[in-house]
């Protein structure tokens, strides 16, 4: 297997007016530090169902008191959408903290109706409120927060950001596809870009023209892995690299606002 990793880059997006909006989060579970629990986000369109979502505060949570914790938003695939919100510990960050107690993110984990994506306007409506709640009542370091997804939370991620490019410190899109148009509003943006070059059910391609547009637009903080021999699941390898944590933990929305830009790179790894 070979990781080659490619180059950086970033996009726009218009505006999002929905009626849609966070009243409160009914628990199913009391949160617990070191413990993934479901949760329900209510709204206010009564015929429609609570937003449900997974929730992980770090293990020592509790015994830091005076911390305010980074976090990451987990956007599943299509196939995490039919079924029990349990399902979607099935890939990602949530899949890491069912093992990890000590992971060093509040991990929120929304589910998406089966018969809706993430990338519509009701649903990225969603999780502007369940973000706005989430900062709320938790000790969330605003400074950073980070958005990842995978296939249709990968399309979801790269929507997200260009609507609100100023909330994420990061964001990480696993084999999705975006609106080249977008560009210029991404193009200061930290992304990290994975996508398998074998990849049949999201073209390879949708991954590249994201990352052309965005340097073409100037970005320079775009980075762009190429996993080689990978299919549709690439982000087995995407989720399980150190290399993602450690580059996330360099990303802070004020280092941003502060700096003229990046600088492009590119590596091959084995």
């Amino acid at each position: 297997m070979q990781l080659r990793k490619v180059i950086p880059c970033f996009g726009s997006f218009i505006g999002i007016a929905l009626a849609t909006s966070a009243l409160s989060s009914p628990a199913a579970e009391k949160p617990t530090a070191g413990r993934q629990v479901e949760q329900a986000l209510a709204v206010k369109d009564q015929d429609k169902p609570a937003a449900r979502y997974l929730l992980f505060l770090p293990k020592q949570y509790d015994a830091q008191a005076d911390k305010a914790w980074p976090l990451i938003l987990f956007l599943h695939g299509r196939g995490e959408s039919y079924g029990p919100l349990s399902l979607v510990k099935k890939w990602g960050p949530p899949r890491l903290v069912e093992k990890n107690a000590d992971f060093p993110y509040i991990v929120v984990s929304p589910q998406c109706p089966g018969k809706q994506r993430w990338s519509q306007p009701r649903q990225q409506q969603i999780l502007v409120d369940l973000l706005d709640d989430i900062e709320k009542r938790y000790r969330v370091n605003k400074d950073r927060v980070y958005l990842t997804g995978l296939s249709l939370g990968g399309y979801g991620s790269w929507t997200l950001a260009a609507a609100h490019p100023e909330r994420f410190a990061a964001v990480v899109p696993i084999c999705g596809g975006g609106d080249p148009k977008d560009a210029e509003r991404l193009k200061t943006l930290p992304i990290w870009v994975f996508h398998g070059d074998k990849d049949g059910a999201v073209p390879f391609s949708r991954s590249q023209q994201m990352v052309d547009a965005i340097r073409k637009a100037g970005g320079t903080r775009v980075r762009f892995t190429t996993l080689e021999n990978y299919g549709h699941n690439c982000w087995s390898a995407a989720y399980a690299s150190p290399n993602l944590y450690a580059w996330l933990d360099q990303q802070k929305i004020s280092d941003r606002k502060q700096a003229a830009g990046g600088t492009p790179s590119g590596e091959r790894r084995p």
